[in-house]
């Protein structure tokens, strides 16, 4: 049997997509790019917010249409959180499973063919509130000529920030044993990646429910540690967990980006407070303090959430001060979302959506002021560039009568998908997953722009 896997939603639905791809593959199965090659098509959906829940469901009812008599599966966050609803309101989808239960795959689409067989209905609904382990974490099957992959080192979250369904939906915090960790990082590395993306939901807490103590550092040195690998990056870091020791690492390991993402979401106090934050703004400033101070040149990435309930005209402005101040290499704004089954949505002082957008775009606008000006300082030096792909929709350069390619690449201040991109000219032919020295010579809000060093530079 042929199936095709969609996937929507964070970094961490795409790890899980190709655990369940490499679950079906050791179990017979086939895994195909298109769905119209596929004998059963299956969506891994996004639940968090409102515009990623609008997003599953147009998805799921694509594939609906074009599903014939084949099933079709919704996996996922949006199954796990709205099963019941889901299972009435769409008949079209013939399994419904969560988060968890990848593992059980292979003997559900072997029922589906044996019932198909009789002509026997099959409509099933399994999504179940059990936490496993991470036994299927190895067994994930990643495209060809995977230079970048993400390494899932905890799942679940134990934070209950006040807006957030996530602990709902993924389950209590849980580590993975440090041992598998690192064996399947050597195993990336062995099958050519060469930048690891560190994810959980909270990356900064790893350790402490099975260890007794936070262990990300120790962490990172062992990774360090293994052949190929280049890049380390580190995602969703809460900044009350960003310890001295985690500082001096990333300051003194080589291999690990010289970039961090730590979610702030306000600036005001009493806005974090009814978050359920643990942190304070001065707290705040004092970690980004201590980051940039003993990490020089490092890039911090963050998120923040305007029209929180209660959130006053002042609580805004010391908001948009903050940005300022701050001056984020990188930095991402959601509109809050009131969902339901967490406190926030029954708080007093819901803001309107034109208020809550209007805020956004204020923050947003004056961020694209900051990345310009942040990306201007950077014309002249050179970087580290990854290649991802060749830009064939560049117009023909030639210089001294050789032509000239045109590349996009990132560097190790930029996150696949989620930051901007280094697009260069080279007069050598290259693939994605090669390393190049790029010269700056132009910024824009969000790219760069240069040319590959070569001999005559005095480089190669």
């Amino acid at each position: 049997m042929k199936i095709y896997i969609d996937t929507l939603g964070c970094m961490k639905n795409f790890n899980d997509s190709e655990m369940a791809a490499g679950i079906l593959e050791e179990a017979g199965f086939v895994v195909c790019e298109r769905p119209e090659h596929a004998d059963a098509l299956m969506v891994n959906t996004c639940g968090f917010i409102d515009d990623a829940k609008k997003e599953s469901i147009s998805r799921i009812f694509e594939l609906a249409e074009i599903k014939g008599k084949r099933p079709l599966i919704v996996s996922g966050c949006l199954s796990q959180r709205y099963i019941k609803e889901l299972f009435r309101e769409m008949p079209e989808v013939d399994l419904f499973l969560g988060v968890n239960e990848y593992g059980r795959l292979p003997e559900i689409l072997k029922d589906f063919s044996e019932k198909r067989e009789r002509d026997a209905s099959f409509r099933d609904q399994r999504v179940e509130n059990t936490y496993d382990g991470f036994e299927n974490a190895r067994k994930r099957k990643l495209p060809e000529n995977t230079y970048s992959a993400s390494l899932k080192i905890a799942e679940g979250c134990n934070n209950r920030c006040a807006y957030c369904v996530i602990p709902k939906i993924r389950g209590p915090f849980r580590s993975r044993e440090e041992e598998d960790i690192l064996a399947e990082a050597g195993e990336l590395s062995a099958r050519g990646v060469k930048e690891l993306i560190l994810i959980a939901q909270d990356v900064s807490a790893y350790g402490m429910d099975i260890y007794g103590e936070y262990r990300l550092a120790a962490l990172l040195r062992k990774l360090c540690k293994i052949e190929g690998i280049r890049w380390i990056r580190l995602m969703y870091c809460y900044e009350d967990r960003i310890t001295d020791e985690l500082i001096d690492t990333i300051a003194s390991e080589p291999k690990i980006c010289k970039y961090i993402d730590i979610p702030i979401q306000h600036a005001s106090d009493a806005i974090l407070k009814a978050m359920r934050r643990r942190s304070s703004r001065a707290g705040i400033e004092d970690t980004l303090r201590r980051l940039r101070e003993r990490v020089p040149g490092i890039h911090i990435r963050t998120t923040l959430i305007t029209g929180f309930p209660g959130e006053t005209a002042e609580d805004f402005a010391e908001l948009l001060d903050f940005v300022k101040k701050e001056r984020f290499e990188r930095l991402g704004v959601f509109a809050y979302s009131r969902e339901e089954g967490t406190e926030a949505a029954s708080m007093k002082k819901q803001l309107r959506s034109d208020v809550k957008e209007r805020r956004k775009d204020r923050i947003m606008r004056e961020q694209a002021e900051i990345s310009l000006s942040r990306n201007r300082e950077k014309i002249g030096k050179i970087l580290d560039v990854l290649v991802e792909e060749r830009d064939s929709d560049a117009p023909g350069l030639f210089e001294g009568g050789r032509e000239l390619k045109t590349y996009i690449g990132r560097s190790e201040y930029d996150a696949p998908e989620i930051d901007g991109s280094v697009i260069f000219t080279s007069e050598r032919e290259l693939g994605p997953g090669d390393f190049v020295r790029v010269r700056i010579d132009d910024a824009f809000d969000y790219d760069l722009t240069g040319r590959e060093l070569s001999e005559k530079d005095g480089f190669r």
